[in-house]
């Protein structure tokens, strides 16, 4: 499962914008497409919301891809 670490810069990300940020989706709204289509989990369980926070220290897994979120130095 490839992984990927992504440098947070301020306190939260949106679900559906880290999805296109690292380039799990070509746009928001695809980003969103793939939350409600239940394709995504945060910290192992299942996540339907759209625009969840995503802080500092959280995993988002998306079929084969992991997502670390790390705080900015």
């Amino acid at each position: 499962m490839p992984d990927i670490d992504f440098e947070l810069r301020g306190e939260h990300v949106e679900l559906h914008a880290l999805l296109k940020l690292v380039g799990a989706a070509d746009s928001g709204g695809q980003g969103k497409a793939l939350v409600a289509a239940g394709r995504v989990e945060v910290d192992g369980q299942a996540e339907t919301r759209k625009a969840a926070k995503i802080r500092a220290g959280q995993v988002v897994a998306i079929d084969d891809l992991r997502i670390h979120v790390k705080a900015s130095a």
